[in-house]
């Protein structure tokens, strides 16, 4: 899903803002020491195939899961999410905060062998920014990006940029790529990173394999390499894991996920998780551009009821986006669950007879189950759902083009206030695909970007925040947690909260 998503997308945290550096303040990390492979290899089961492997291109969760362990970003959220070094050792920022500058890691090869500099840092953003990727809109403040020397790197912003490390390194979609591997168009399926891991094959509709990078910068990963299977029906996905078929996985049945919990043949862990899950109604088709029908929707909606029968147990129901655990979580709940409400609110637009096309995924099956419960609450306010069921390429297709009335899906993996909003309610935002639209709501966007003093951006996101749940731009449902599955055999993996699938430390034991 898209960063969402797919993100897609990504929580009990402390949010990041201006961790690890303030202004006029240096930070410096030694990065981590060499640790002698012991071989084997990895099988983990995702529950679908990535689009593709572009990292500035794609915007798909699977896609992801595999680039985490392909490539690198300057700086990278630790397990708590505070940014900290990745392939920046440290950085200062000038008393304005206007010029930050990253001191590079010596000795940091790709994949291939060849080195990387700062340069490849300035192409990689420049190539976001140039040609308007997925991830451009995290650059809005940067006026330049240069290369001093072979190891310096010097951002130059208009405004001050709270959030910057985590726009640098909050998620693989501004990983530093190498441009010979652009140029010649083979990153798409065989992309060469400065990552623990290297793609050795990709066979559509089956696997990608990777292998260990034995120039990996923060010594050589203990395992020989990576081999993601695409599984999209969690049973079976479960069935893999317990014949040794595979070692891992993120695709377990959340009813199962209880009893699982407690048994002893494998292990499954969860966490709280950044991620929000919504409906999202076309504001470009009628009557759905009316706020006073997407409230009725609100209204009709049973989230309790929905988040049972999507996730058993397994996340927290939610109307705006940002968990509880955050410290910039906001306390607003607006709707109930109330048929005559909705009923008034249609009757008062006018409206009657109504159907909606309701998109989802098969690649995520919690959207299937939740769009059927969906369209048995809608029912009951006249309002008649047909559910269209696609795999994740066609409904990234169907999104783009704007060819449906409403759809469910994911964000995951955020971590900065902005990331839950900006995108994907600023007028013309690059996620805004269901036309959402309010200058009062763009104004506060634009604001807590800039923002320096974190208690006047908490208050600036809530009054966003609180203006997006009133207008229904998103129906926002519920905060899923992070569960997932792994072989006895496997040691030194940890769950996330957001999301980031790291294979980096992981063995297995023999």
């Amino acid at each position: 899903m898209t960063r969402s998503r797919v993100a897609a997308a990504v929580v009990a945290l402390s949010l990041v803002g201006l961790a690890g550096c303030s202004a006029g303040e240096s930070v410096d990390v030694d990065g981590g020491g060499s640790t002698a492979g012991s071989g084997g290899i990895l099988v983990a089961a995702i529950g679908g195939e990535p689009d593709q492997l572009d990292p500035h291109r794609t915007s798909a969760y699977h896609s992801f899961q595999v680039l985490e362990n392909v490539y690198d970003t300057l700086v990278e959220p630790d397990a708590d999410l505070t940014m900290g070094p990745a392939l920046a050792t440290s950085w200062t920022t000038s008393d304005d905060q206007l010029t930050w500058t990253f001191t590079l890691r010596e000795g940091v090869k790709f994949s291939d062998g060849s080195p990387l500099t700062a340069e490849d840092v300035v192409y990689s953003y420049d190539r976001i920014v140039d040609e308007k990727l997925n991830a451009a809109y995290k650059f809005e403040t940067v006026e330049s990006v240069a290369a001093p020397d072979p190891g310096t790197v010097v951002v130059t912003l208009s405004a001050p940029t709270p959030n910057l490390l985590a726009n640098l390194g909050g998620f693989k979609g501004v990983a530093i790529v190498k441009k010979a591997n652009v140029d010649s168009g083979e990153i798409t399926t065989r992309p060469i990173g400065t990552g623990p891991f290297a793609v050795a094959s990709y066979t559509s509709g089956d696997s990608i394999k990777l292998v260990r990078n034995e120039h990996y910068w923060a010594g050589t990963p203990k395992l020989d390499g990576v081999t993601f299977t695409f599984v999209s029906d969690p049973t079976v996905a479960l069935q893999n894991l317990r014949g040794g078929e595979v070692q891992w996985t993120d695709n377990l049945p959340p009813q199962q996920v209880p009893q699982l919990t407690g048994s002893g043949d494998l292990t499954v862990s969860s966490a709280a998780s950044t991620d929000y899950w919504y409906l999202a109604l076309n504001q470009a088709r009628a009557p759905y551009g009316n706020p006073a029908v997407r409230r009725a929707v609100a209204f009709a909606l049973d989230r309790e009821a929905i988040t049972k029968a999507a996730k058993f147990g397994q996340a927290t129901v939610n109307q705006t986006a940002i968990p509880s655990g955050s410290n910039w979580h906001y306390e607003y709940a607006p709707y109930r669950h109330d048929v005559n409400q909705a009923r008034q609110l249609l009757d008062q637009a006018g409206v009657s007879d109504l159907t909606l096309d309701l998109m989802v995924t098969s690649e995520y099956p919690e959207t299937v189950t939740a769009a059927q419960v969906i369209a048995s609450q809608l029912g009951e306010v006249g309002i008649d759902v047909t559910i269209r069921t696609l795999d994740f390429a066609q409904w990234l297709d169907e999104q783009g083009k704007g060819t449906f009335d409403a759809f469910m899906l994911g964000w995951l993996g955020n971590i900065d206030p902005d990331e839950f909003y900006y995108a994907q309610h600023r007028t013309g935002g690059p996620f805004n695909f269901h036309k959402y639209s309010n200058p009062a709501v763009d104004r506060l966007l634009d604001q807590g970007r800039t923002q320096t003093d974190e208690a006047a951006r908490k208050q600036t996101y809530e009054q966003a925040a609180k203006q997006i749940v009133d207008d229904a731009s998103y129906i926002y449902l519920y905060n899923p947690d992070v569960v997932q599955g792994w072989s006895k055999q496997v040691t030194g993996y940890q769950v996330r909260t957001d999301r980031a699938i790291r294979f980096r430390d992981v063995g297995l034991a023999r």
